[in-house]
C-alpha cells in the first residue's frame, strides 16, 4: 500500500510538471520586429496603376513600420511610406505619401494565419513638387491598395517547422494582442 501511494504521488507530480511544461511550451509570441520584417519582404507586391482626376498614377508602397497594441489597444498600427508618379502630357511628376493606418488582427484557424481587417486611416500627408499637405483622394487609393493586399495576404502564418508552433497548430488557439506582440496560446 505504501508503494502504491508513493507511486501515485510520483505519477501526480510528473503529470503536474508535464502540464506546466506544456503550458509554457504551448504559447508563442510574434513581435513587432518579426511582423515588420515579414511585411517588408513582401512590399514588392504593393504596386498598382490607377487613375486620379483622369491622370494615370503609379503607386508603390516602399516602407512599412509596425506597432502592435499601441496605447494598450487590440490593434496593429502601420506607418507606410509610398511613392506616386503622376503622368500627364508626357511628363512624370513624383510625389511621396505617408499614411498612418490602424487595423484589427484576426486569426484564421483554417489557414493558421493572422490577417489584418477593418483598416482605418489615421493620418495622411503628401509631398509633391513643393506642395505639402493632405490629399484625401490619393490617400484613399493607397489605403485601398494596402487593404486589397491584406485581404488575401496574411501578415503572419504559423510555421510547422518550429516545434512550439507545430504543437499549437494541433489545438484550438486564442490570439491576444499585447503591447509589442501578438501571443498565441491554447484555449
Amino acid at each position: 500500500m505504501k508503494k502504491f501511494s508513493f507511486w501515485l504521488m510520483g505519477t501526480i507530480a510528473l503529470v503536474l510538471a508535464g502540464c506546466a511544461q506544456v503550458s509554457n511550451l504551448a504559447s508563442y509570441s510574434v513581435t513587432e520586429q518579426q511582423l515588420q520584417q515579414l511585411m517588408l519582404r513582401q512590399l514588392g507586391q504593393l504596386q498598382q496603376q490607377t487613375r486620379l482626376a483622369g491622370m494615370p498614377v503609379a503607386l508603390a508602397v516602399e516602407d512599412m513600420q509596425v506597432q502592435i497594441g499601441p496605447d494598450n489597444s487590440d490593434s496593429v498600427r502601420l506607418g507606410t511610406t509610398a511613392s506616386a508618379v503622376f503622368s500627364a502630357f508626357g511628363l512624370h511628376y513624383p510625389a511621396s505619401l505617408a499614411l498612418q493606418i490602424e487595423a484589427s488582427p484576426y486569426y484564421d484557424s483554417n489557414e493558421q494565419a493572422v490577417y489584418l481587417r477593418n483598416l482605418r486611416l489615421l493620418d495622411s500627408s503628401i509631398d509633391a513638387a513643393g506642395y505639402r499637405g493632405n490629399l484625401a483622394p490619393l490617400s484613399t487609393e493607397v489605403l485601398q491598395l494596402v487593404n486589397m493586399w491584406l485581404q488575401d495576404q496574411p501578415v503572419y502564418r504559423l510555421d510547422e517547422s518550429d516545434p512550439t508552433q507545430r504543437l499549437l497548430m494541433q489545438m484550438p488557439l486564442n490570439m491576444a494582442v499585447q503591447q509589442g506582440r501578438i501571443r498565441f496560446s491554447p484555449r
